[in-house]
């Protein structure tokens, strides 16, 4: 059991901005003009500010990027409150009941065996409480590549799923020559945009096989490219326009060795 001095500490502090929020609603003229479409893109970025601090290990930042996000949630409720549609303790309320009816295995009598059993379990919950397709808690605005992610991991709890990992690489081949002989044929645009996404689309579900986040993977390939070529424009002796590729290439390589040098002595 956790230790109740900690509730009582955890519940003071979010007490402290509950009664932050009541106060600034009513005395600061920005924050009482906020609703909900206003902060909308405002809690998209700090959830990505989150998601930057997670990948950069920045425990600091995601203390601070956690705060953020709470004020906002809070925020929202604030607004729900005054319009009489629901407040803070309806929205946990709501959450902790949702947690309760999906585990089961906690809260009942339901014997399971593994992480995936769970899994399967959650969206079975979900269909029977009314939801019409395993898909329609997949947000729409989500990135694609992450939208991509959870639409084959949700599938895959109803059994909609390969074998093997090397029935997905065979997959990714052969979705890999749909679309070079699509762009071979140069075409039909829309057709090719197709086959492109369709080998990206395999490409995800082999890193789902291999339990890699394409995501991750991918910002992180970003933050590598960036670092490199940012080192290719500090160490140029010259405008970029005016070397050559190969010039260019081979401070990207020096950028490579010292990034290697760096990974070796830590």
């Amino acid at each position: 059991m956790a230790d109740n001095k900690n509730y009582e500490k955890e519940a003071a502090a979010f007490k402290r901005l509950l009664s932050i929020m009541d106060t600034l609603r009513v005395e600061c003229p920005w924050d009482r003009k906020q609703t909900f479409e206003s902060l909308r893109n405002l809690t998209i970025e700090e959830t990505y500010e989150l998601a930057d601090a997670i990948l950069e290990g920045d425990r600091e930042g995601i203390k601070e990027e956690i705060g953020d996000l709470m004020l906002h949630m809070v925020f929202y409720a604030k607004i729900g409150s005054e319009t009489n549609d629901f407040n803070i303790s309806d929205a946990l309320h709501a959450v902790c009941d949702k947690l309760i009816k999906r585990h089961p295995h906690i809260y009942g009598d339901v014997k399971v065996k593994d992480e995936a059993e769970v899994k399967k379990n959650w969206e079975q919950l979900k269909l029977s409480e009314g939801k019409t397709s395993v898909l329609s808690g997949v947000p729409k605005s989500l990135p694609a590549m992450v939208k991509a992610y959870r639409m084959q991991e949700k599938t895959a709890q109803v059994g909609f799923e390969w074998d093997e990992k090397e029935q997905v690489w065979e997959k990714v081949r052969e979705e890999m020559e749909e679309f070079r002989e699509a762009a071979a044929s140069g075409t039909d645009k829309s057709h090719i945009e197709e086959e492109f996404g369709d080998v990206l689309f395999a490409l995800i579900n082999y890193a789902r096989f291999e339990n890699i986040d394409p995501e991750t993977a991918l910002e992180r390939v970003n933050q590598k490219f960036k670092s490199r070529f940012e080192y290719i424009e500090s160490s140029a002796d010259r405008p970029l326009n005016d070397m050559t590729l190969q010039e260019m290439d081979a401070l990207w390589n020096k950028a490579k060795l010292i990034e290697r040098q760096s990974n070796e002595s830590q």
